[in-house]
C-alpha cells in the first residue's frame, strides 16, 4: 500500500470521528462539519493526485496556523518539537548545560554561561569553540541542532571537545547536565540612599518565591527603605506570579485584576492570598514600550491602587488570557480565552483583533473612544492603550549605526575579543573601556559588513523620485543629487559622533562576559535616566506623595 494511500484512510477515519462527533453533540454544528469535510477533501485530492510527493506533517501544521493567523498572536499552534521551548519561557527551566550558544566558523562558541551551572563550573567562558559532542562533530551544525544535543535528561553527561578562547589549546571537558533554573530576577541591590532595586525579565514560574527572598534581602541586610521595580522589556509570563508580586505590597484579599470570556469556565477574579511584606514602603515601577502582559498587571494593578509611581513610557497593551490546551499526540494549542481587566475596571488591551481593516491590518483603539476610570486616590486612568505611566520619561533612542553593530553582533564579538585578552575588569560599575579601546574597536570593524540607511537617507530618497517621476528640471534634480551627498553617512564620522552611546552598548556587553547578565544590568544602570528620574522622586517623599494623590 502506498504512503498516499495510508496517508488518506488515516486521515480518513480521524475526520470521520470528528465530524461524528461533532454531529452527535449538537445539531448547530452543521458549518463545523461541513468545513472540516471540505478541509480533508482538499487534503486528499492534493495528497492523492499533486505532482510532487506532499510532506503531511507541514502541510497540516500549515493549515492549522493559517486558520490561527485570521484570530490573535497569541492564539498558536505548539507541535510537539515546539513544547520544550514553550516550557523553557514559562518555567524558566530545562536540563542542560547552562549555556547560551552561537554560531562561529562553521561551528559554535560559548556566548555567555549562567553562573554556578555545569558550563560555568567546567570553566568554560565566552569564546570557547565547541568542536564535537561525544565525538560528534559538530562542525556545519545550526546552533539548535547543538542546542539539542547539549540538553538532557537530568544527571546524563557529555564529552565536549573545547578550543579554549585565551590559550587555543584544545581540551576535552566532561559535563553532566542539572535541572538548569534562569531566575526572572536579573539584577537587585540597592542603588543610592536605602533605594533598593529589582530589575525582573520575566514572570516564570516560582519567580515570585525569589522576588520575595530577595525583598526581603533588601529589608533585612540592606536597610532599604524604598523601592524601584524594573520591569522594563519584561514581556510577561504567568498570571499568578504576578499576582503574587502585588500582593506583596497590598491587603490580603485585595483583588489584583479579573478576567471575562466568551465561557463562563473562564471568568476569574484573581485576589492576593498571603499578608504583605511591606505594606507603606514607597514604590516607583519602570516600564517601556516592551512591558507587557503579566508587567502590565503589576504596574497597572500597583497604579490603580495608588500603591506606587508608574515612571517611563507607555507600555505595549496586551490584555488577553491565554490557556494551554493539549491536542493528542504531545502537542498543545494556546488559545486566547479571555481578557483581563485591573482593578479600576479597564482593560488596556491596545490592538482590536476581532475588528480588521480593510488591508487585514490591526487596528488600534484611538484615544477618542478610550473610555475614563479612576484610582483609589480618584486619578484619572485610562483603558485601550496599554498603561500610560504617571511620570512620562523617554529613554534616548538608539543611533541607526549603534542598532546595526547590535543586530550584526558586531559588538558581542568584540565583546569576546577583548575578553580574550584581558583576565578580569573592574566592576561593572566602574568599568569602562579607554579611547585606545574605542580605537581598537573601530579596527576591529574595518572588514566588516554592518551598512545602515538613516532616516534621512530614507526621505532624501523617496525625494529624488518623487521630483523625477515629476520630470522637475534638470536644475532641481542636480540640487537633490547634492542634498543627498551631503546627508549620505559616513561610517567612520558616526562612530565618533555616536562614540558615547556605542561605548556604553560595548561596555554593557562586555561586562557581561565577565559577571553574567547582572553584570550587563548593573552598567546599564551607570548611565540610566528613567533611573535617576526614579531616584529623585523616591528622595522627595512630597512629591511622591503628590503624583498619587487626585490631580
Amino acid at each position: 500500500m502506498s504512503k498516499r494511500i495510508k496517508n488518506v484512510i488515516v486521515s480518513t477515519i480521524i475526520i470521520t470521528l470528528c465530524a461524528s462527533f461533532i454531529a452527535a453533540s449538537s445539531s448547530d454544528n452543521f458549518k463545523i462539519v461541513k468545513n472540516l469535510d471540505i478541509f480533508f477533501s482538499v487534503f486528499r485530492e492534493l495528497n492523492l493526485l499533486y505532482v510532487d510527493d506532499i510532506d503531511t506533517e507541514k502541510i497540516v501544521k500549515s493549515g492549522i496556523d493559517g486558520m490561527l493567523s485570521e484570530l490573535d498572536p497569541y492564539t498558536t499552534y505548539l507541535p510537539e518539537e515546539d513544547t520544550e521551548e514553550f516550557d523553557l519561557a514559562t518555567t524558566g527551566e530545562y536540563s542542560g548545560i547552562g549555556a547560551i550558544i552561537g554560531a562561529k566558523n562553521n561551528y559554535v562558541h560559548i556566548v555567555e554561561t549562567y553562573k554556578d551551572f555545569p558550563a560555568d563550573k567546567a570553566g568554560l567562558v565566552a569564546g570557547d569553540l565547541i568542536l564535537s559532542i561525544d565525538d560528534n562533530s559538530l562542525k556545519g551544525k545550526t546552533t539548535s541542532e547543538v542546542s539539542n544535543m547539549l540538553k538532557g535528561e537530568q544527571g546524563t553527561t557529555l564529552t565536549a571537545k573545547i578550543v579554549k578562547i585565551r590559550t587555543s589549546d584544545t581540551t576535552t571537558v566532561k559535563l553532566t547536565r542539572e535541572k538548569v533554573h534562569i531566575s526572572g530576577i536579573v539584577h537587585a541591590g540597592i542603588v543610592r540612599d536605602s533605594i533598593g532595586y529589582i530589575a525582573l525579565s520575566s514572570f516564570t514560574q516560582n519567580c515570585q518565591k525569589d522576588f520575595k527572598n530577595v525583598l526581603r534581602e533588601l529589608e533585612k541586610t540592606k536597610q532599604m527603605k524604598s523601592l524601584i521595580i524594573d520591569l522594563r522589556g519584561n514581556t510577561g509570563g504567568l498570571l499568578d506570579a504576578a499576582v503574587d508580586i502585588v500582593g506583596m505590597f497590598v491587603k490580603k484579599g485585595t483583588e489584583a485584576v479579573y478576567s471575562r470570556g466568551r465561557i463562563k469556565d473562564f471568568d476569574y477574579s484573581y485576589k492576593t492570598k498571603e499578608e504583605p511584606i511591606q505594606l507603606n514602603l514607597p514604590i516607583v515601577v519602570l516600564v517601556n514600550s516592551g512591558s507587557a502582559s503579566s508587567s502590565e498587571i503589576v504596574a497597572g494593578a500597583l497604579q490603580d491602587l495608588d500603591r506606587a509611581v508608574i515612571l517611563g513610557t507607555r507600555t505595549y497593551g496586551k490584555g488577553l488570557v491565554q490557556t494551554v490546551r493539549s491536542v493528542g499526540y504531545n502537542a498543545r494549542v494556546k488559545i486566547t480565552t479571555a481578557k483581563y481587566y485591573i482593578p479600576s475596571g479597564r482593560c488596556i488591551q491596545a490592538h482590536n483583533f476581532s475588528e480588521r481593516n480593510e488591508d487585514g491590518s490591526v487596528s488600534t483603539i484611538p484615544d477618542s473612544l478610550k473610555k475614563e476610570f479612576n484610582t483609589s486616590n480618584g486619578r484619572k486612568v485610562y483603558d485601550g492603550g496599554g498603561i500610560m505611566p504617571d511620570v512620562e520619561i523617554k529613554s534616548d533612542e538608539y543611533s541607526d549605526i549603534a542598532i546595526s553593530l547590535v543586530l550584526r553582533n558586531l559588538i558581542g564579538d568584540y565583546a569576546i575579543q577583548y575578553f580574550a585578552k584581558h583576565e578580569q575588569i573592574a566592576e561593572p560599575e566602574k568599568f569602562k573601556i579607554t579611547d585606545t579601546d574605542y580605537l581598537d574597536f573601530i579596527k576591529f570593524l574595518s572588514d566588516k559588513e554592518y551598512d545602515y540607511k538613516t532616516k534621512a537617507e530614507s526621505l532624501a530618497e523617496k525625494l529624488s523620485e518623487e521630483i523625477k517621476d515629476k520630470k522637475y528640471d534638470a536644475i532641481i534634480q542636480a540640487q537633490t543629487q547634492t542634498l543627498i551627498s551631503q546627508i549620505t553617512h559616513d561610517k567612520l564620522k558616526d562612530l565618533q559622533t555616536y562614540k558615547q552611546e556605542i561605548l556604553q552598548l560595548i561596555n554593557e556587553e562586555i561586562s557581561s562576559k565577565y559577571y553574567y547578565q547582572q553584570g550587563r544590568v548593573r552598567t546599564m544602570l551607570t548611565d540610566d535616566k528613567q533611573l535617576n528620574a526614579a531616584i529623585d522622586i523616591l528622595l522627595n517623599k512630597n512629591k511622591y506623595t503628590e503624583i498619587l494623590q487626585k490631580r
